[in-house]
Formats: C-alpha cells, sequence, structure tokens
C-alpha cells in the first residue's frame, strides 16, 4: 500500500506545474512508478525527467551494455518497482534471459563475456562498497574513454534514486511485471 496517493493524472497536478505532468506522460504515456511520487514536487519531477531523456536519447553507453550496470544497482537496491520496469526495458537492448536471470540471483556472473561481467562487478562494487577496484575500472575505461565511464556509473546511480523513492513511497509493483525472489 503506498504511503501517500499516488499522482496517477495531471488533474492531481497544480495548474501552473501541469506541463510537466503532460511531459512525464509524453515520456512515458502515464503517471507511474517514481514520477506518481515526484509530481508531488513538479520542479524536482522536471529534473529527475530530464535524467530520462538523456538516458534514453543522449547517453553514448549502448543500451544493452548500460542495462546490465542498471539491473545490477537495482537489484542490489532491493527496488522490486524498478527491477520490474527495467527487465522490460533490458529485454528490449538485447540482455538475454539468462543474463537476467543471473542478476535477479544475484548470482555469478564469470561466465558472461568480460566486458558485461566488469559493468556487472563494477556497479556491485559501488552498490556494495561505493568503491570499485582498480582492474575493472582501469579495463573499462581503457577500452571506452572516460565519458563512457562518467555517463555508465551515473545512469546507474540515477536508477538507485528511483529504488530509494519507490521503495521509500511502497509504490505498488506491476502484478503482471517481472519479480524479485521474496
Amino acid at each position: 500500500m503506498p504511503r501517500v496517493t499516488p499522482i496517477s493524472d495531471k488533474s492531481q497536478v497544480a495548474e501552473e506545474y501541469q506541463s510537466v505532468a503532460d511531459d512525464v506522460l509524453g515520456v512515458f504515456g502515464r503517471i507511474r512508478g517514481p514520477f506518481s511520487v515526484f509530481l508531488n514536487s513538479p520542479k524536482l519531477a522536471d529534473k529527475m525527467l530530464a535524467l530520462v531523456k538523456f538516458n534514453r536519447n543522449d547517453c553514448i553507453v549502448e543500451p544493452r551494455l548500460l542495462s546490465h550496470a542498471i539491473l545490477a544497482a537495482v537489484r542490489e537496491r532491493e527496488s522490486a518497482y524498478v527491477w520490474s520496469a527495467q527487465v522490460g526495458a533490458a529485454q528490449r537492448a538485447g540482455v538475454d534471459a539468462k543474463t537476467i536471470d543471473i542478476l535477479r540471483a544475484k548470482g555469478d556472473v564469470s561466465g558472461l563475456p568480460e566486458e558485461e561481467r566488469d559493468i556487472v562487478n563494477l556497479t556491485r562494487q559501488l552498490m556494495r562498497t561505493n568503491r570499485v577496484d582498480y582492474p575493472v575500472f582501469n579495463r573499462l575505461c581503457t577500452k571506452r574513454g572516460a565519458q563512457w565511464m562518467t555517463e555508465l556509473i551515473t545512469v546507474a546511480h540515477n536508477f538507485t534514486v528511483l529504488c530509494g523513492v519507490t521503495n521509500a513511497f511502497e509504490v505498488a509493483v506491476p502484478a503482471d511485471g517481472d519479480q524479485l525472489p521474496s
């Protein structure tokens, strides 16, 4: 049960901020998830939506690889809502079911290709210790560059904000969404 009434319609937003609700509707097609909470603070919702647009349109990290970091971060933060939403995005980006199963189970990633394994390990290390080992960081940075690393890490961490909000406000997981283990 959500801790506050979720905003699900733009009529629930003050008139002067309905353009923000329209923007959310333009991006997602409906108001749900963390934006059902963020719209309690329309200016914040607007800033958070800018990060969604960056992730979708401007991030140089390929969506398939970015999904590895997002799912690893979300799984570490135990966010059922964000996990449910992001599994579909990962599938559309080309992440295979076996990899999603490994991430869902917080399983051993040693069988993944090196770059995917490094992305998951880097993300898990950051989520667990707020640090990352030099070899993992250096392999990815040498191959991809500083901008790529900055965007990978920042987008993954942005998803931890979404996790914190949906967990704290107890945003309901869609019944048909991918479920985390109990």
